[in-house]
């Protein structure tokens, strides 16, 4: 009986030890688990793959030097901020996929950088019913805007916006005989009828409008058609192959000034027409990001300057964007959830990151609607 209590013992305490075994395995992986006491894990579905994956690898480069210069001075409280980062491949249905497996799966308090109107759609549902919040989109579409999510704050003007100064600028000059070339697809028919609005209240006239291909095919034919109606400017609504042959068949064809909007111009584009992007004027969502007459511009440039980086409008566009997303998560301090961002976001009220402001509030999630059009100088610079 003895030798039995004395095996029954040795049992326990084996048993015991295994547990507390156990108990320190769960422990040490909770503790490298995403989003553990020293980290605040935000979630990205991109496009790290695919024809756009370019055109957003600057953008990312800005938020992550924001983030990365944030985390340095002591992030939230001592809390770092991590971007987890999936691959959508610019298909909504791949994002729905990702969102799913940041917020449920790794925890994370919030979405960021979402790219695609479609994209930005399907998550709006998404985002009620967990109460995540997203916070900066790539798409200037007044769809998302104008849906009224709690959860969704924006945070540059929208492609009306940026039609709306266009238009502005050129009455102001006494250029009231606009031709449009546009993308023959949702993105370009849905920016028609935007044109046409902003056109009647600044009182230009459309003087003909053009599809163009996707592949940029029939750039030269919608060139010659929207000369053939002596336009005093052209507004060109595209993206991607069909900027690069219109730009240039424009300059063979028309050659009246020629204006886009800011995704119709980032920098693959630019490198891709060399030279003959000289001339474009362009809708940009941010100050001017090589004129130093802003805190937050310096900032960007001692930022990009540490990190080797040219400092142009695209990691501009990623660095502020961040710097909003920074804001919010400091106010909701350090254990923030997606319900406190979402009320730390509507009440930054007036937020100044040093000299350029966004606004925020209750009702108020498009933060900003800046626009000011830059014009493309010698080497694919700006020249203002």
């Amino acid at each position: 009986m003895v030798h039995k209590r004395r095996r029954l013992l040795r049992g326990l305490a084996a048993s015991a030890g295994l547990g507390l075994l156990c108990a320190g395995e769960v422990l040490a992986q909770t503790a490298q688990r995403p989003g553990g006491r020293n980290e605040i894990l935000i979630g990205r579905s991109s496009a790290l793959t695919g024809p756009l994956a370019p055109f957003l690898v600057p953008i990312h480069e800005g938020s992550d030097a924001a983030i990365a210069d944030f985390n340095a001075q002591g992030g939230v409280a001592g809390r770092k901020v991590r971007v987890l980062t999936l691959d959508d491949g610019f298909d909504a249905k791949r994002t729905m996929d990702n969102a799913r497996q940041l917020v449920e799966h790794d925890g994370v308090v919030a979405l960021f950088g979402q790219a695609g109107t479609s994209q930005v759609m399907a998550l709006l549902p998404y985002l009620e019913r967990t109460r995540t919040p997203l916070v900066a989109v790539y798409t200037g579409s007044v769809a998302p805007r104008a849906a009224g999510s709690r959860w969704l704050f924006t945070t540059s003007a929208s492609y009306a916006d940026e039609l709306a100064q266009i238009l502005r600028n050129l009455v102001a000059i006494q250029t009231t005989r606009i031709g449009v070339a546009y993308e023959d697809n949702d993105f370009g028919k849905l920016a028609l009828p935007l044109i046409e609005k902003a056109a009647a209240a600044e009182g230009a006239t459309l003087v003909g409008a053009q599809p163009m291909r996707s592949d940029g095919g029939n750039a030269a034919d919608a060139a010659r058609a929207l000369a053939a109606r002596q336009p005093q400017a052209v507004l060109m609504v595209a993206a991607g192959p069909p900027v690069v042959a219109y730009v240039r068949a424009h300059r063979a064809h028309v050659g009246v000034p020629l204006y886009t909007l800011s995704l119709g111009a980032g920098m693959q584009v630019i490198r891709a027409l060399g030279e003959d992007a000289r001339g474009l004027a362009v809708a940009r969502s941010t100050p001017p990001p090589r004129r130093a007459n802003l805190q937050v511009t310096r900032d960007f440039q001692a930022s990009m300057k540490r990190l080797n980086l040219e400092p142009d409008y695209d990691r501009y566009l990623g660095y502020l964007d961040a710097r909003v997303l920074l804001e919010g998560l400091r106010a909701a301090g350090p254990t923030a959830t997606g319900e406190s961002i979402a009320r730390a976001m509507e009440a930054l009220g007036q937020l100044d990151l040093g000299g350029h402001t966004y606004r925020f509030g209750p009702g108020e999630r498009n933060g900003s609607r800046y626009v000011d059009i830059a014009v493309i100088g010698p080497g694919g610079q700006y020249v203002r």
